[in-house]
């Protein structure tokens, strides 16, 4: 049998031992306690006092000796004293640029082209012509249809003269009426040229409706005819398309000799100043935005622009629950194109808050995000924060009081209601 591997075995039993049962007197022996125990029977007042635990110093405090001891059983850790700031929020969106107006110039006849087409990137006024259709047999229809309103205006003269002539036959028939009437009352005349009279006024009324239906046949006639003039020169108007507003051609216009029908392309014109910011805010941040707000961007390219919220939509997308926003932003020298991505910056009110290290932050059991704080009497606590943002020198945050003082080293290792030996250092500048 080996003796080596058995007095290991003792030993390490007898280390267990000690640092299992007898934990405490392996301290005490380690501080140098109860050092005076060895020599106890050899002296007897000396040997009463070290065992007794009292101090042999002259005018040594047993209180403070005992306060020392307590620091020694608290957990150190390192404090950020902060003060709040109040920083520049701003909400931070993905978007692109696009155009202030697109529109899509067609044809609203069918005809030839029989103008030079204008090429694409070419610059263009409100007016412009596009393209010029030609005109065909429609000078022709509204040759005849002005015609036609000649002859129904002339037409009214004589239904007017009819109508006076109508007027003036009831009013001698009325009269002849009214002499029969008496002759008859005098017994001068026979009844029967009361009612040859009354023939003749009911015949002069008839001519009155009749010349009456003439005349608003008449101007009914004038007003078709207006209406056929009218839709003729709108029809000739059709052939000369031009553009609504100052911008660019994105697209050629349709080549010399194109056959166009109802609705085929003449050009595309865009306008680029001012050029449109469109972004998506999500609604935790959608209260944040306001109309007429200051925003900056920066495109892909590097180039940062700066403009104002016009438009916040008022209705949420289906999809990712973001509501839609608008910023104008002057593009004089055209240099910022349409579908070009855009990080967006919308200002918003100013908040106060502190700025930490990342490695500050912890969570608490109910898993929320915060930091642990130094309160009354040296007693942590736990206080949920909310991000803000971040940058190079660290993260700010919300939610804590405007002077606080931080866990920044050793806040994993306490919980609420411990009471700490803190390290304070001041927050930099």
């Amino acid at each position: 049998m080996r003796i080596i591997p058995l007095i290991t075995a003792i030993l390490v039993t007898g280390v267990m031992y000690l640092a299992v049962f007898e934990r405490d007197a392996l301290l005490a022996f380690a501080r140098g306690e109860g050092v005076g125990n060895s020599g106890g029977d050899s002296g007897g007042d000396s040997g009463g006092d070290v065992a007794t635990g009292t101090n042999d110093t002259p005018g040594a405090d047993p209180a403070r000796a005992t306060d020392s001891a307590t620091d020694k059983a608290k957990i150190g850790v390192v404090v950020l004293r902060t003060t709040a700031q109040t920083i520049d929020s701003a909400v931070v969106l993905r978007g692109q640029t696009e155009a202030a107006r697109q529109v899509e110039v067609r044809a609203e006849v069918s005809a030839v082209v029989i103008s030079e087409p204008l090429r694409k990137g070419s610059f263009v006024e409100r007016g412009d012509i596009l393209c010029r259709l030609e005109p065909g047999s429609r000078r022709a229809h509204l040759a005849e249809a002005q015609a036609r309103l000649s002859e129904a205006k002339s037409r009214v003269p004589e239904s007017e003269a009819k109508l006076q002539e109508a007027i003036a036959r009831l009013s001698e028939a009325m009269i002849n009426w009214t002499a029969a009437v008496k002759l008859v009352q005098g017994g001068y005349t026979s009844e029967t040229r009361l009612k040859s009279t009354e023939a003749t006024v009911a015949a002069a009324r008839a001519s009155i409706r009749s010349a009456e239906s003439g005349l608003e046949a008449t101007k009914s006639g004038i007003e078709a005819a207006i209406a056929s003039v009218s839709a003729a020169q709108k029809d000739m108007e059709r052939l000369v398309i031009t553009a609504p507003f100052k911008g660019l051609l994105e697209s050629d216009a349709a080549e010399l000799g194109s056959l166009m029908q109802p609705g085929s392309l003449c050009a595309t014109v865009i306008q680029l100043d001012p050029i449109k910011l469109v972004g998506y805010v999500p609604e935790s941040d959608v209260d944040r935005v306001k109309i007429g707000a200051l925003a900056g961007a920066e495109l892909a390219s590097g180039k940062r622009v700066q403009g104002r919220v016009t438009f916040l939509s008022r209705i949420a997308d289906l999809t990712t629950r973001t509501f839609l926003v608008e910023i104008s932003v002057p593009n004089r020298d055209l240099a910022i194109r349409d579908g070009q991505t855009a990080a967006i910056l919308v200002a918003a009110d100013g908040v106060r808050a502190h700025r930490l290290s990342q490695s500050a932050l912890t969570l608490n059991n109910d898993g929320k995000i915060g930091v642990r704080i130094v309160g009354k009497g040296n007693i942590v606590a736990f206080a949920p924060i909310e991000l803000v943002r971040d940058d190079v020198d660290g993260i700010w945050v919300s939610g804590l009081p405007d002077a606080v003082d931080v866990i920044v080293v050793g806040q994993d290792f306490v919980t609420a209601g411990v009471e700490v030996a803190p390290t304070f250092r001041e927050a930099d500048k």
